[in-house]
C-alpha cells in the first residue's frame, strides 16, 4: 500500500467520522431510535460505493506510481468525448452542487458540520459521501419529528 493511499484512507475515515461525532445526538439514546429500511439502504449503497471506488483507486495507484495525482486523474477523466460528458458532470456535481447542497440544505435541517460531506467525497467517493449525508438527514428528520412530538407546547399534527 502507498503512502498516499494510507493518507487518503486516514483522511477519508477522519472526515466520516467528524460528520457521524459532530452529528451523534442524532445517533445514542434519545436520538432518532433504530436505523430505518431507508437509512439501512443509504448505508448499503455507499458501503458499496466506497469499496468500489477504493478497488479502482488502488489499481489506479499502482498503475501509474508517482504520476496517480488529483491533476492527472482529472485529467484522465476527459479522455473521449463520451468520458468528457460523464466527467463535467461528476465534478460539477461534486466541486460544485454536492458543497452547495449540503452546506445550504444540512443548515437548514439542523445537522452540525454540513461542509464535511464535501471534504468526504474527496477523500472517500462522491456517492458514499451523497449516503452518508441523505442518511443523516434521514435521522435529523426522525429526530426533528420526535422532538416536535414530545414538546408540551408542540401544536398537534394532523
Amino acid at each position: 500500500m502507498t503512502s498516499s493511499l494510507v493518507i487518503f484512507g486516514i483522511l477519508g475515515v477522519a472526515s466520516t467520522l467528524a460528520a457521524f461525532v459532530a452529528n451523534r445526538r442524532l445517533l445514542g439514546p434519545g436520538g432518532a431510535g433504530p436505523v430505518s429500511i431507508l437509512e439501512l439502504l443509504y448505508y448499503l449503497i455507499g458501503a458499496c460505493s466506497l469499496g468500489l471506488g477504493w478497488y479502482f483507486n488502488v489499481r489506479y495507484t499502482y498503475q501509474y506510481g508517482h504520476a496517480a495525482t488529483y491533476v492527472n486523474y482529472t485529467k484522465m477523466l476527459f479522455s473521449s468525448w463520451a468520458a468528457d460528458s460523464a466527467a463535467q458532470d461528476y465534478v460539477i456535481v461534486n466541486v460544485v452542487l454536492l458543497p452547495l447542497w449540503t452546506i445550504t440544505d444540512g443548515r437548514r435541517r439542523g445537522l452540525r458540520i454540513p461542509w464535511i460531506f464535501f471534504v468526504m467525497s474527496l477523500f472517500t467517493s462522491l456517492a458514499f459521501a451523497v449516503a452518508a449525508y441523505l442518511a443523516l438527514v434521514e435521522r435529523q428528520l426522525r429526530y426533528n419529528r420526535e422532538a416536535v412530538r414530545s414538546s408540551s407546547t408542540a401544536y398537534p399534527q394532523l
